[in-house]
């Protein structure tokens, strides 16, 4: 063999042992991609919903091609979510490829009696999912949610499903829920978590027709055991102001001696602290203390900044207990106070605890302080002020 012949060879061989690598390797355009799994259950079946979305969706991010659906949805039932995906697997015509799902929807049917507890198995196990997958309830049809279109005709991968996180910048009325954060709220006291709930409106139109558009409604409470049952709309609105990862809420009230004048306040940068406080070593309470600051947006005439404070204090604590109250009704522990007596005192936890959770009631929460630390008054247009 020549010298010609043998470098030829080697350029040949080397040339080949770049290239087998990526033999096995599916392209990128052949290959479907799950956006959104919706899961209900119904004459002891599974029925799964498979949102996929369009390669060109996911590339461009923005606006999907007009020429092309946003999404399909596919529909199987089985005796597991596991039998209904197979059954969904023979009539797909290209590999489906889990590693873009965004987000999990659960019906009201599929959370109760544990049914939600190999669903949440499943897709912490599978290797392509993620932790980091957003879960949430409703008692729409699943599939009627999976099929609206983002306000404009975005791109689904931008929805408020699929990325909750850029409504809550503006408006932090429920906290979005990960997969991975359930599952450590389902494993620690009490063991129930709040899930958003979901639901279906008409709230924006285009000149030709009402626009069918998702939103937060409320939550639903799942427990390791089983589904409790929902908190909606007003009733929900307490839980905004327990937690540190509210952006910005608001709250309107009557201005005193006006009749018909009412007043919006922006609340942000909230600070919550709750404390145990065990008595006789049989019973505790929970002190609850919130730092907030408010902004001003629109008013009429001078306003006091005592009279706005009150107000702020007043409403807040209101929002706080009734929600703490709705959860009763339904013995759920909403703000978790079993896992903060867990955290600071786990003795007295282990004494009063039943089944993870300690028992509470209407008296469990003891003082509420509210402190206002600073109240902005906004862009300052007229002569309106706000006298200290």
């Amino acid at each position: 063999m020549t010298r010609k012949n043998n470098v030829f060879l080697l350029f040949i061989l080397t040339t080949a042992l770049f290239t087998s690598g990526c033999w096995d390797v599916t392209e990128p355009q052949r290959m479907y991609y799950v956006n959104a799994v919706g899961v209900d259950f119904e004459d002891n079946q599974y029925k799964v919903y498979l949102q996929i979305i369009n390669f060109a969706d996911v590339a461009k991010s923005e606006q999907p091609s007009g020429d092309v659906a946003p999404a399909e949805v596919g529909y199987a039932e089985g005796k597991t979510v596991e039998e209904a995906i197979y059954k969904l697997y023979r009539s797909s015509d290209q590999e489906i490829f889990w590693g873009h799902m965004r987000y999990l929807l659960f019906s009201e049917r599929a959370m109760e009696n544990e049914r939600s507890i190999p669903v949440i198995d499943t897709f912490i196990r599978f290797r392509e999912t993620r932790y980091h997958i957003w879960v949430y309830s409703t008692k729409d049809p699943i599939k009627d949610v999976l099929l609206v279109t983002p306000i404009l005709k975005n791109s689904l991968t931008s929805s408020k499903l699929s990325n909750p996180i850029n409504t809550t910048k503006q408006e932090s009325f429920i906290e979005p829920q990960s997969l991975r954060n359930l599952i450590i709220g389902l494993n620690e006291p009490s063991h129930e978590v709040s899930i958003p709930y979901v639901t279906i409106m008409k709230d924006w139109e285009t000149a030709e027709e009402q626009v069918e558009e998702t939103t937060f409604a409320g939550v639903g409470i799942l427990t390791k055991d089983g589904f409790k049952g929902f908190i909606k709309n007003a009733a929900a609105r307490g839980n905004q102001w327990m937690h540190n990862n509210t952006n910005r809420g608001e709250i309107t009230f009557k201005l005193e001696g006006r009749e018909r004048d009412y007043l919006t306040v922006d609340l942000d940068k909230l600070n919550v602290e709750v404390k145990p406080v065990v008595k006789n070593k049989n019973h505790v309470t929970f002190d609850i203390s919130i730092h907030l600051q408010a902004t001003l947006n629109g008013f009429k005439g001078k306003i006091n900044a005592d009279e706005i404070r009150g107000n702020i204090i007043k409403q807040v604590k209101k929002e706080i207990m009734e929600t703490y109250e709705e959860g009763l009704k339904l013995d759920v522990d909403i703000y978790r106070f079993s896992e903060y007596l867990y955290r600071s005192n786990v003795k007295a936890w282990k004494k009063l605890e039943k089944e993870g959770k300690i028992p509470l009631t209407k008296d469990s929460i003891g003082e509420i302080t509210i402190q206002v630390t600073k109240i902005n008054p906004g862009r300052k247009t007229y002569e309106e002020t706000i006298e200290e």
